[in-house]
């Protein structure tokens, strides 16, 4: 009898990093299908759309997911972590964005990041997301931005 392998949906997220917009006025395929997933508006490729990816990674595991290209939406979804407590594998990271002072979590329509949560660093979390340098990769972020941690 074989084991069961659960794949999670950083696993899974893992295995489209490298995936870039495209320079120009050609899109990426691959990343206009994420953008439309829940919404109709985005023409191109060139709009944020680390929520679109972290929806698209749900949405295929059949995850909860916000819906909402707002990065800030995912502060709704699954159960509140502390981050004494976040699980690689498991959690999605949701931060602040811009500079100066930014709204608290309580503020959903403001600036914001969201992305698998892939570690902490010293003073920094580790993060595995869409639109990071416009492509998907894990990218380090203080940990001073990070409005919330959701286990989805």
């Amino acid at each position: 009898m074989m084991d069961s392998i659960q794949l999670t949906a950083f696993d899974l997220a893992t295995r489209f990093t490298g995936i870039k917009e495209i320079e120009g006025f050609d899109d990426n395929p691959q990343i206009m299908a994420m953008l439309k997933l829940d919404n109709s508006w985005p023409e191109n490729d060139e709009v944020p759309w680390c929520s679109a990816f972290t929806n698209y990674i749900a949405w295929l595991l059949r995850l909860p997911r916000s819906k909402s290209l707002r990065a800030r939406s995912w502060l709704k979804v699954g159960i509140p972590i502390p981050a004494d407590e976040a699980e690689v594998g498991f959690d999605v990271v949701i931060l602040k964005r811009g500079k100066g002072a930014q709204p608290g979590p309580d503020v959903i329509k403001a600036p914001g990041h969201v992305g698998f949560f892939a570690g902490f660093d010293g003073n920094d979390v580790l993060m595995l997301g869409g639109n990071q340098s416009d492509e998907v990769n894990v990218g380090r972020y203080p940990a001073s931005k990070l409005l919330g941690i959701r286990r989805l």
